[in-house]
Order: structure tokens, then sequence, then C-alpha cells
């Protein structure tokens, strides 16, 4: 059975996904990468609290940027590397 879409969200056209997968992929990776980094750096401490959205924010600001740049670069070493499906 179908499920039907919520009055309140609508899904974004596919032609978005290009720019979709990046976000998501930059927001949660430098999430993580940051915390770690962050907490190496100042350990389990109220400045860790204090300093990591600000770690956060700054490296998404670099990532997200930097994942639309090389994204097609990317897809063609994968492209390489990698048999298509069907053969």
């Amino acid at each position: 059975m179908a499920r039907m879409a919520s009055p309140l969200f609508r899904k974004l056209p596919a032609r978005y996904a290009g720019l979709i997968m990046p976000l998501v992929l930059s927001v949660l990776m430098t999430f993580v990468v940051s915390a770690i980094a962050t907490l190496r750096s100042l350990g389990p401490s109220p400045a860790f609290v204090a300093m990591w959205p600000t770690a956060w924010a700054l490296s998404w600001v670099v990532a997200f940027p930097t994942l639309l740049l090389v994204l097609p670069l990317v897809r063609r070493i994968v492209g390489l590397v990698v048999e298509p499906p069907g053969r």
C-alpha cells in the first residue's frame, strides 16, 4: 500500500538531489569530525560545549562548498575504479 505524503511536508523535486545530498553529507560529516577534533583538543569540559558549535559552523561553511566543487571529480574517480551496473 502506498504511503500518502503529509500535507504539512512535501518532498522536493528530484532536480534538487544534487544539492541536497552534499548538504546533508556535509552537515553530518562536519558534525562528527568537529566534535571529535574539538573533544580531542579541549577534553570533555564546559569549554568543549562552548566551542563545538562554532567549530562545527566554521567547518561546515568550508565543507559544503568544497563538496559541491569536488563532487564531479569524485564521481569521475569512482567511475574509473567501479564497474558500471549490468556488466
